[in-house]
């Protein structure tokens, strides 16, 4: 490492950028496309940040004592040499050389390593988390082909895959001691939530490479991805003219009346079974346990295996069926009735969802018993009558929706419904997706700390466990770096007022703009 190789790489910046301002003010520059020109300052861009990048690790290098080098197990090692390693940044590839001490029989060491945060890959945290981010949210071979356009920086799919397994490594133990939300900023129902989703699961057979299947044979089957979710609300005392006035305005109560909305929403989705996803979530509840707490509901389906296993974890807990479940049976049967078209269906809805909400499930039932011994009804309507009374029924005892709506509690689950949605179903099924047990695992895990808000400090946390991992020391504090400032707009450029700008060049007004 001399000084003369920082000073040309120096020189070359200073060149680069003398290259690129004399490109930008060049009068044949001048008879191009602004999109012209802004992809190619962003290549170029690129290059000279790989540039600026390559010469801070030569001169944290150049820097670096080479009399001897104390191991974190307390071996002092001398200097030998310098060693290279290869550092693919989002700038593209560069060579990090830094010196490197060692022993015979006491091995070797590279304290630069752990100045500079280096992973065990040669890969940059930048590099991994702008592929994890894309990848909770769109296909692995997209992700690759966004970033080979943007950046010139071609992956492969399996390079992705190896990032969030690598990357969801430390999501379980971030939850663990991440502490509770503050008081002041919770509300007073704790509610919990649960429900299942099934993904496509790669089977494991040996005839996985048959390039034709038999009739009925799949190369998938389906497994449940446990979803839950812990949060608080404020409550919202109403009854049940507000609800219906609720259903008959937007058609659904999935909105809960338009009611404040959850306070630090936590949500999981895990393979491992839904006993380990109810006692994770006994741990995060137990956190959140308090004065404050004045109520604590939990909400669920019809699911009797589900209600029974929240009742154990969660004894103190008030179970409440979905009402949109109740209510969605209540179509079922009037569309059975009446079919979609008949001008009773809604009448007759609007006549029993009333009922529902007034707490009279037990009545209900017996009314649908009744209904389906009728003389003239059809087998398929004795079917669902029978069905929606015994559903009724089975589930009276966490249908008292007058009570409940007297209290201010929520009745609808659409928290963990839409999460078994768009958490699960619009990442993970989307056509020809198959996935092993532990990918699928791993990206729920990346998933879960997007969707909870958590992306930057869960990947500190990850860095900081990483540096423990193989260094035995602590993640290296972030140091004040200056920012350059970002263009002004021309209104804030000139003092003196300018007239109105023309419609067709009034880009204040679009939706970027500010």
């Amino acid at each position: 490492m001399t000084s003369n190789t920082i000073s040309m790489i120096h020189q070359e910046i200073q060149n680069d950028f003398d290259i690129l301002l004399s490109t930008v003010t060049d009068p044949n520059s001048q008879n191009g496309t602004v999109d012209q020109m802004e992809r190619h300052l962003l290549r170029q861009l690129l290059c000279l940040g790989a540039k600026l990048l390559q010469l801070f690790i030569e001169m944290r290098s150049a820097r670096y004592p080479r009399q001897e080098a104390v191991r974190p197990d307390g071996v002092r090692l001398p200097y030998h040499s310098e060693k290279s390693r290869d550092y693919i940044s989002i700038f593209g590839a560069i060579e990090i050389r830094r010196p490197y001490f060692y022993r015979k029989g006491g091995g070797g060491y590279s304290p630069l390593d752990a100045a500079l945060g280096l992973g065990e890959d040669c890969y940059s945290d930048c590099l991994h988390e702008l592929h994890d981010e894309l990848a909770v949210y769109t296909p692995f071979e997209r992700v690759v082909g966004l970033i080979e356009r943007w950046l010139g920086i071609g992956l492969s799919s399996r390079c992705v895959q190896q990032f969030v397994a690598t990357d969801a490594a430390d999501v379980a133990a971030y939850y663990e001691q991440k502490p509770p939300p503050p008081v002041a900023e919770e509300g007073a129902i704790l509610v919990v939530q649960s429900d299942g989703k099934g993904v496509p699961i790669l089977k494991a057979s040996a005839k996985k490479d048959k390039i034709r299947l038999k009739r009925g044979e799949a190369r998938s089957r389906k497994r449940a991805v446990t979803v839950t979710t812990v949060y608080t609300i404020d409550p919202a005392p109403r009854g049940v003219a507000d609800v219906m006035a609720s259903l008959l305005q937007e058609g659904e109560a999935g909105s809960d009346l338009n009611r404040a909305g959850p306070k630090h929403k936590q949500l999981w989705g895990t393979l491992q079974g839904k006993a380990a996803a109810l006692a994770r979530l006994q741990r995060q509840v137990d956190k959140r346990m308090g004065e404050h707490i004045r109520y604590r509901v939990m909400l669920c389906d019809g699911d009797k295996s589900l209600q029974e296993r929240l009742a154990k974890s969660f004894p103190d807990f008030s179970l409440i069926l979905d009402f949109i479940h109740a209510y969605e049976y209540l179509w079922k049967i009037a569309t059975t009735l009446f079919g979609q078209d008949d001008p009773q269906r809604e009448p007759w809805i609007v006549a029993q969802t009333r009922h529902l909400l007034d707490g009279q499930a037990l009545s209900l039932a017996a009314t649908f018993r009744q209904m389906a011994q009728e003389k003239g009804r059809t087998a398929s309507q004795k079917k669902i009558l029978i069905k929606v009374a015994n559903y009724f029924q089975n589930n009276h005892a966490y249908m008292d929706y007058a009570t409940y709506l007297a209290k201010g509690w929520p009745i609808a689950s659409g928290v963990i419904e839409g999460a078994c949605r768009h958490f699960v179903k619009d990442r993970m099924e989307l056509s020809g997706m198959r996935w092993s047990i532990q990918g699928a695992e791993n990206l729920l895990h990346l998933r879960a700390v997007a969707e909870n808000q958590d992306w930057q400090a869960y990947h500190r946390f990850r860095q900081q466990q990483r540096q423990q991992r193989l260094y035995k020391c602590d993640w290296p504090d972030d140091i004040p770096l200056p920012t350059l400032s970002r263009p002004r707009k021309r209104s804030q450029r000139l003092s003196m007022n300018v007239g109105p700008v023309s419609t067709q060049q009034d880009y204040g007004r679009l939706p970027l703009a500010g």
